[in-house]
C-alpha cells in the first residue's frame, strides 16, 4: 500500500484552510460564515489525521475526534443564533449586528 507524503496532505489541508478563511473575511452573511469555519476545522482535522498516519500514531485521530465535538458544539450555539437573528431582523447580514443591544 502506497503512503500519501506528509508535504501532499500539509499542502491540500493549507489549501482548504485558505479557501475556509477567505470565506469568513469575504462573505457577509452569517450561514456562509459558519461554513467556512466548518472547511477551516475540517482541514486542520485532515493535517492531524495525515501527520498521525505518517508517524503511525493515534494522536492525529484524537485530535480530530475533539475537533469534531468542537464543530458540533458551534454549529448547535451558531444556527441557534442564526434563527434567532433570522426571526429579529429578517436577515442574516453580519453588519446588521452592530445594532444589537443587550
Amino acid at each position: 500500500m502506497t503512503v500519501i507524503p506528509l508535504t501532499h496532505i500539509l499542502i491540500l489541508s493549507s489549501l482548504l484552510f485558505i479557501i475556509g478563511f477567505v470565506g469568513v473575511v469575504v462573505r457577509r452573511n452569517t450561514l456562509f460564515m459558519l461554513m467556512s469555519l466548518e472547511v477551516m476545522l475540517n482541514a486542520v482535522g485532515i493535517a492531524f489525521i495525515g501527520a498521525g498516519s505518517v508517524w503511525q500514531e493515534a494522536d492525529g485521530q484524537i485530535m480530530f475526534m475533539l475537533i469534531l465535538t468542537l464543530a458540533a458544539a458551534e454549529v448547535a450555539v451558531g444556527l441557534a443564533l442564526l434563527i434567532r437573528m433570522q426571526r429579529r431582523y429578517r436577515t442574516l447580514d453580519i453588519d446588521v449586528l452592530n445594532q444589537m443591544k443587550g
